[in-house]
Parts: C-alpha cells; structure tokens; sequence
C-alpha cells in the first residue's frame, strides 16, 4: 500500500465549528477529516489526520512524516506566521507540502498576511472554508512520488 498523505492541524482547530464561525465556518475538524478521507479515497489515497494545540507536537508529526508519508497538508493555523521549527521540520522533510487556510490570511489582519510555511509550501489553498483542504489533499496526492 502506498503511504498516506499527513494531513496536520495546528492550534484551535479543535474548536472549529463553535470558534469564530464567521471567519471560519460551522464545519468540525471531525466533518473536515471525512471530506479529506473520501477526497483521499477517490485518489487512491489515504491520510493520516492529525491536530495538536502543541508546536512541538506537530514538529514531531512532522519528522514522522519524513518517512512514513508521501506528502503534508498542514494548516498550520496561527503557528504558521510565527513558527521558524515549523519551517525547518517541513524543510528538512523533504516532501511536498501544501499549505492550507480555511480563511484566506491575505484578507485579514497585516501580522496573518506572512506565513514561514509558504516559504516551502510547494503550493497553498486558502480562503474556501472545508473546500480549501479537500483541494489541498488532491494537490498533495498530485505531486506525491
């Protein structure tokens, strides 16, 4: 079997649904993981989903991946505009990365217009509400080795 894309999700994303619905939408973090589930499906994929309110959590599932996945998709949430380990680890991966934002960080305050993992992001989709992770999953699954 092919090796799963990780599918990683930083802080507060556990309280999607009730936190700021609307910036980010009703949709749980459980309704998010079935869509990338069946989006992985379709492509003959699976993923490994994961959340950590924790930075040093998701360097680890980070270094993990390195071996055991074929691709990330992380949303890095607000880690993503100020997390330098976050940068190294997906780095030093040496796997494709697709950043991806419910929101589109661009339309919001100046201090989310700047994230360190678009720096090697091999692309980021933003701005979709749940959509932005199914397209970041197929993106992932596209550029997999």
């Amino acid at each position: 079997m092919s090796k799963p894309i990780y599918v990683l999700n930083g802080p507060n994303l556990n309280l999607l649904g009730v936190r700021e619905p609307e910036i980010y939408g009703k949709t749980t973090l459980e309704d998010v993981q079935a869509l990338c589930e069946v989006r992985a499906k379709s492509l003959g994929k699976t993923v490994v989903f994961l959340q950590s309110n924790h930075e040093g959590q998701l360097v680890d599932w980070i270094q993990e991946a390195r071996t055991k996945a074929c691709a990330i998709v992380i949303n890095p949430a607000a880690y993503g505009h100020t997390s330098i380990a976050l940068f190294d680890a997906l780095k030093a991966a040496d796997l494709p990365v697709i950043e991806c934002h419910l929101s589109n960080p661009a339309a919001r305050e100046s201090f989310r217009h700047h994230t360190y993992v678009s720096l090697v992001a091999a692309g980021i989709v933003t701005g979709l509400g749940a959509k932005s992770y199914e397209l970041a999953v197929e993106a992932a699954a596209a550029l997999a080795t």
